[in-house]
């Protein structure tokens, strides 16, 4: 049997998160732990004023939680419990595709701690795949795959976004080849084409980084369109692989043959923070239902940026919410979430 991934932009019934509850994601102070809280929680409450939000909460983390979420703007915030060793959602949670009959399934990937990272755990993360698919009530389907939700990135028309310093990566998946990889997104997410950047952003590569994800890099809000994160600044390190990453889209096709239509969306202006290079995207958003919740960074490119999301998603309400707490941490807005999609 084979199955299929519909796009981000397609109807959903629920967003699943995660609630940061110990390591990187809660850091090493009180006041570390309350702005990952707060800005964890920020995300949550601007996606419910669109779809029901259930986070996944640590029991000793449980009150926090409370007092932080609330009980959601339009649709309900759910807390659920389980052990958790980080708060990424979109990696250690399922993949929702639906099999041959239009039944709704969860793809519980191998999650090895992006890649066996020294730093990372993932006791009880390599867990929550099948947990929450069991919460949502939908049938788990496996696969040998080490691999996580931010590694790529569909169309729900058989176009793939991939990474080889990824999916290639000698901690996850040393003894596949390409080939190998697109044969299982073709079964998993029903993939025809899988379109292949070399790696991700620079600071993503270096020791607290995923080795490369493709979600702040590039995404496709409809088929024939690419939204790719665009350095303009020299000084930066990541200004020839932007200018790299453009270029090539424009050449590629869709698995239908359509001709990409490039729209760059700025990197913001700042360039570094105290730990080197930063790796601020405006790529790494959320789309659910009538909304699209956008990271901002307190930047003069927030506006700019805005406008590039309204532009390309027309008819849905674009809602930012600082995400600068979230990339310290190593990521962004949609590498805490997950969507459910709508059977029907």
């Amino acid at each position: 049997m084979t199955f299929h991934m519909p796009a981000e932009t397609a109807a959903q019934d629920r967003i699943w998160m995660a609630f940061p509850s110990s390591g990187y994601a809660l850091g090493d102070t009180e006041a570390d732990a309350e702005a990952a809280r707060a800005t964890w929680a920020a995300v949550a409450r601007s996606t419910s004023e669109f779809t029901p939000v259930t986070v996944v909460v640590a029991s000793e983390q449980t009150e926090h939680a409370r007092r932080h979420l609330g009980a959601g703007i339009t649709h309900p915030i759910t807390i659920v419990n389980a052990e958790l060793d980080d708060a990424w959602m979109r990696d250690i949670g399922p993949s929702f595709v639906f099999d041959d009959g239009g039944q709704l399934r969860a793809v519980d990937w191998v999650f090895n701690g992006w890649g066996a990272q020294e730093w990372a755990k993932w006791d009880h993360d390599e867990h929550i795949g099948r947990f929450v698919a069991e919460l949502a009530e939908v049938p788990v389907v496996d696969s040998s795959l080490r691999n996580e939700g931010g590694g790529f990135h569909v169309d729900g028309r058989g176009t793939v976004l991939a990474t080889r310093s990824v999916q290639l990566d000698q901690g996850r998946n040393p003894e596949l080849t390409e080939a190998d990889v697109e044969a299982e997104f073709a079964r998993m997410l029903g993939a025809r084409k899988v379109i292949w950047l070399d790696r991700g952003l620079h600071r993503d590569n270096q020791t607290f980084g995923t080795r490369g994800h493709v979600d702040i890099v590039a995404a496709m809000p409809s088929p024939g369109v690419v939204l790719v994160h665009d350095q303009r600044n020299p000084e930066h390190p990541d200004f020839e692989f932007s200018r790299a990453v453009k270029d090539q889209f424009a050449s590629e096709t869709t698995a239908d043959g359509q001709l990409f239509e490039v729209v760059p969306i700025p990197a913001p202006e700042a360039l570094t923070d105290e730990e080197g290079w930063v790796d601020y995207s405006y790529v790494n958003h959320l789309v659910t239902n009538d909304g699209v919740i956008a990271c901002t960074f307190d930047d003069p490119a927030d506006a700019e940026a805005i406008a590039v999301l309204e532009s390309v998603y027309p008819g849905r309400k674009v809602v930012g919410v600082d995400a600068r707490e979230l990339f310290a941490r190593g990521g962004g807005i949609h590498c805490i979430t997950q969507q459910q999609p709508s059977l029907g």
